[in-house]
C-alpha cells in the first residue's frame, strides 16, 4: 500500500499496522489500486460462471453452516445473501469504538482486493466510500466466537451497507438510509456470495489487536520512562542496566529497556548516590533492577504480535475461496478460523498486564516510608491531616488485579456452534477485547507510577537525568504542584493522556 498525497491506495498485498492506524484514526482517504480492481472483478466473473451451471458449491448457490446441504434456486440468491447478513447480525452489547469499526471496514477491503471473494466492484467501491464518508456502521462489541470469521459483528458491518441497521455519522447515531442520502450513496442490493465475502473473515479480532498492539508499543516505552523516574527517585543503582550484562543474554527487548533506561538517566546525581539512606544498600528490588528483563519480555512478545497480525492483514480469510483453477474453481476450507489471532491476542494481554503487575510494585515502593529512602510516607508533607497518594496505589493494585481475571486465555476455551458443523472456534474476539480491556487499565496504572514518581522527584534536592528532567517538565505542566490532598483521580486522567502518546 502507497499513500498518494492525504490518499491510502490499496493493493491487498502490503497494508501495514501503521496506515490501519492512519486511517482509523485520521481519517486517511482510502482509494483502490488498478491491479486490485482488475483482482476483484476477475473473480466476480468465476462466480459468474459458476451460477450457470447445476453443481452445488457451498454458500454460492446452498445454504449455510448445517444447511450446506440445501440447494437455493437462481431466483433466490439474492435473498440467500441478505438474509444472511440480517440473521447473522445478532451482537449484543455496547457498540465497538469508530475507530475499530473504521480499521474493520479497511481490512475487510483489503482482503477483498486480494481477488479471491468473487464480489463485484460496486460493493468494494460502496464500502470505500462509506470510508471516505466517515459513515461508521453501529456494530455491538459481544458476539463473536471467533471462527466461521467474526460473524456477528462483520453482519452488522455489512447491514449498513445494504441500507439497513444504524451508523455514526457526523458525531451523531443515525438510521444508515438517512446517512446515505445525504452523502447521495445507494446501498447495495446483494447478489450471489456476497453475504458470505462480507461476512467471513477475521478482521473484527484483528481490527481490535492492530489497535491495541499499536498503543501497547507506546506503553512499554513510556513503562521505561516512568520506571527511570522511579529508580531516580529511589536513588537506584546502574549496575543492573550495564550493556555487558544485556549482551550475555541477548534478547533485544531487555537490550532495548536497558538502553533506554540508561539515556533517561544520563547525567543524574540520585543514581548511584551513596548518603545515609543508601551507604548500606546492595542491590534493589526486582521490580527496579529487572525492568529490561520484564519490560524486555513484553517488547518481545509485541513483535511477535506484530508479524501475526501484519501477515493476517493481507491474508485471505474467506470461505468459500475462489481460485480460478481449470480442475477446481472453488474450495472451501477454514481460513476464516481465528486461531492465529486468537492466541496472538491471549499473548498480548499478558504481556500488557506485566508491564502494570511491575509498575504498580514500584509505585507501592514510593509510597511506602520503609522502603523509599527518606521520602515523606506516601508522598505528602502534612501526613495524617492529608493522605497524599496512598490510595492512588490501591486503585493501581485494583486495576492490575482484575488484569488478573481478564488474562485467562480465551483461545484455551471453545463451544460447538451451528449443530456441531462448526465444533472448533477460537474466540480470539474475546481475547482481543480482554486485551484491549487490559490496556486501558494498565496505562491508567502506569499513570499512576508516574505521578507518584514525579510527586517523589519533587523532594529529592539532587537532580534527575537530563531526559528526566524534561519528563517532569511535561508532567508538571498538567500536574500542579500536590501541596495537599485534592481529587487525585483528575491528576490521574491527565497524566494518561500525556502516556497514551511517546514521554521521550
Amino acid at each position: 500500500m502507497t499513500k498518494v498525497s492525504n490518499k491510502v491506495v490499496l493493493d491487498g498485498e502490503t497494508l501495514t499496522i501503521e496506515e490501519v492506524v492512519l486511517v482509523a484514526r485520521e481519517s486517511a482517504k482510502v482509494v483502490l489500486s488498478k491491479n486490485a480492481q482488475e483482482k476483484i472483478s476477475k473473480s466476480r466473473s468465476v462466480v459468474e460462471k459458476i451460477l450457470k451451471s447445476d453443481k452445488a458449491y457451498y454458500g454460492i448457490n446452498t445454504g449455510f453452516g448445517n444447511f450446506q446441504d440445501v440447494q437455493i434456486s437462481e431466483k433466490d440468491l439474492g435473498k440467500l445473501q441478505e438474509n444472511l447478513i440480517i440473521s447473522h447480525a445478532v451482537g449484543v452489547g455496547e457498540p465497538l469504538p469508530i475507530d475499530v469499526v473504521r480499521a474493520m471496514l479497511l481490512l475487510r477491503i483489503n482482503t477483498l482486493c486480494k481477488g479471491f471473494s468473487g464480489i463485484r466492484l460496486k460493493v468494494v467501491l460502496t464500502l470505500i466510500e462509506m470510508l471516505n464518508y466517515e459513515i461508521t456502521p453501529v456494530v455491538p462489541e459481544k458476539g463473536s466466537v471467533g471462527a466461521s470469521g467474526d460473524l456477528a459483528p462483520l453482519s452488522h458491518m455489512a447491514l449498513s451497507l445494504i441500507g439497513k441497521g444504524e451508523v455514526f455519522f457526523k458525531g451523531k447515531r443515525i438510521p444508515t438510509q438517512e446517512a446515505f442520502e445525504e452523502c447521495e450513496i445507494s446501498k447495495v442490493t446483494l447478489q450471489a456470495k456476497e453475504g458470505l465475502a462480507l461476512n467471513n473473515g477475521t478482521q473484527t479480532m484483528t481490527a481490535i489487536g492492530i489497535l491495541t498492539l499499536f498503543d501497547a508499543e507506546i506503553l512499554v516505552r513510556n513503562c521505561d520512562v516512568a520506571g527511570a523516574m522511579t529508580l531516580e527517585a529511589l536513588k537506584g543503582k546502574s549496575s543492573p542496566f550495564h550493556p555487558k550484562i544485556h549482551e550475555l543474554r541477548k534478547h533485544l527487548g531487555q537490550t532495548t529497556t536497558a538502553k533506554n533506561i540508561r539515556s533517561l538517566t544520563e547525567g543524574s546525581e540520585l543514581i548511584d548516590l551513596v548518603d545515609e539512606d543508601t551507604k548500606t544498600k546492595v542491590q534493589d528490588a526486582y521490580s527496579l533492577r529487572c525492568m529490561p528483563q520484564v519490560h524486555g519480555a513484553s517488547r518481545d512478545s509485541f513483535a511477535h504480535v506484530r508479524q501475526v497480525l501484519e501477515t493476517e492483514i493481507n491474508s485471505v480469510t474467506d470461505n468459500p475461496i475462489i481460485l480460478g483453477d481449470e480442475e477446481k474453481i472453488v474450495f472451501s476450507a477454514g481460513n476464516f478460523h481465528g486461531q492465529p489471532i486468537a492466541l496472538a491476542m491471549d499473548l498480548l494481554g499478558l504481556a500488557i498486564a506485566e508491564l502494570g503487575n511491575i509498575s504498580e510494585r514500584r509505585t507501592a515502593r514510593l509510597v511506602d516510608p520503609k522502603l523509599n529512602f527518606g521520602l515523606p510516607a506516601f508522598l505528602t508533607k502534612e501526613g495524617g491531616l492529608n493522605s497524599g497518594l496512598m490510595i492512588t496505589q490501591y486503585t493501581a493494585a485494583a486495576l492490575v488485579s482484575e488484569n488478573k481475571t481478564l488474562i485467562h486465555p480465551a483461545s484455551g476455551d471453545s463451544i460447538p456452534t451451528s449443530a456441531n458443523q462448526e465444533d472448533h472456534v477460537s474466540m480470539g474476539t474475546i481475547g482481543a477485547r480482554h486485551a484491549n480491556e487490559i490496556l486501558k487499565n494498565i496505562q491508567n496504572v502506569v499513570a499512576i507510577e508516574v505521578l507518584s514518581a514525579n510527586q517523589a522527584l519533587s523532594f529529592r534536592k539532587e537532580k534527575p537525568g537530563k531526559l528526566i528532567r524534561e519528563v517532569v517538565k511535561l508532567v508538571n505542566s498538567v500536574v500542579p504542584k500536590i501541596d495537599q490532598d485534592r481529587e487525585f483521580h483528575k491528576d490521574i486522567s491527565s497524566v494518561r493522556e500525556l502516556i497514551k502518546n511517546k514521554l521521550f
